[in-house]
């Protein structure tokens, strides 16, 4: 049992120590772009989203963001997560027209210097779904996950 309360102090020691580390890493010139671009940004937690790629969770006016800057600080692209309130009609109806009878896991909205797009993670016929819709309603990405491939329980 000491062994066992050893080695869980010993790996949430070594955690948190890199959760902590990974904000020092982050470059000045990335850290002063997001500063910038969010100034009422809290709670922000970065980590590598690949080779030359940063982003940065936050929260902000109470929601959860996410953003994506290069390695250079150039901003690429925001999500956040919206209530089903807040997706326009014309983007509601395409996705239940496109697909009909799926159920909604999760909806959120990416920006980038494109444009604004809706994102969702739909259920249908048990499948995990996720669809990109623009704001004119047209359907960019539709990508099916596995089967059976759901993270909640309906």
């Amino acid at each position: 049992m000491k062994n066992l309360l050893m080695v869980i102090t010993i790996a949430a020691f070594f955690s948190l120590n890199a959760i902590g580390q990974t904000d020092k890493n982050v470059p000045a010139n990335i850290k002063t772009a997001f500063a910038q671009k969010f100034p009422k940004a809290t709670k922000v937690v970065w980590s590598k989203e690949n080779d030359k790629e940063w982003e940065a969770e936050f929260k902000m006016d109470n929601k959860e963001y996410s953003a994506n800057f290069d390695e250079n600080g150039l901003w690429k692209e925001t999500e956040y997560e919206i209530s089903l309130t807040d997706i326009p009609e014309v983007v509601n109806s395409t996705l239940f027209k496109e697909f009909a009878g799926c159920k909604i896991s999760e909806s959120a909205i990416s920006e980038t210097t494109d444009g604004k797009v809706y994102e969702f993670e739909i259920k249908k016929d048990g499948k995990k779904v996720e669809v990109s819709i623009d704001i004119n309603g047209k359907v960019l990405k539709q990508e099916q996950g596995k089967e059976g491939d759901e993270d909640d329980k309906d």
